[in-house]
């Protein structure tokens, strides 16, 4: 009887030996695949919170350029506001705007440095393109 008892305590223990390493590998293939999904969860949740946070990101500064260039529109409204009255006041003060015009071509004729020469008509207007003066004659 002690040699049955003992082919039965090594079948017990080859089955239970068996038993505990079949079932372990089952156990960590569970368990490696609920890691494995847990991990692709993880990195999801991740991805769709930078997503997120790229997509903030750029409205905020999408936003930031739409008041940029609100802003600069009116500043250059503004500029040309002070333009307008700046023109008026010294086109007021020269008699109106034909007198502004007569002073701005006076102006630019002083400028040319004696490129141009006037040649004055009876309609008051100026003969162009006659002839060039080169700088050699």
């Amino acid at each position: 009887m002690n040699a049955a008892n003992s082919v039965w305590s090594l079948v017990l223990g080859i089955a239970f030996l068996l038993l505990v390493v079949v079932g372990g590998g089952l156990g960590s293939c569970a368990a490696y695949n609920s890691v494995r999904v847990w991990n692709a969860e993880t990195a999801g949740e991740a991805e769709l919170a930078q997503a997120r946070q790229n997509r903030q990101i750029a409205t905020l500064e999408a936003e930031a350029k739409l008041e940029s260039a609100k802003l600069l529109a009116q500043a250059e409204v503004e500029r040309a506001k002070g333009v307008a009255e700046a023109n008026r006041i010294v086109a007021d003060g020269l008699g109106g705007p034909e007198g502004y015009l007569r002073y701005l071509y006076i102006e630019n004729l002083s400028q040319s440095q004696g490129k141009i020469i006037y040649v004055p008509t009876e309609a008051g207007l100026p003969i162009l393109e006659a002839g060039r003066r080169g700088d050699g004659e």
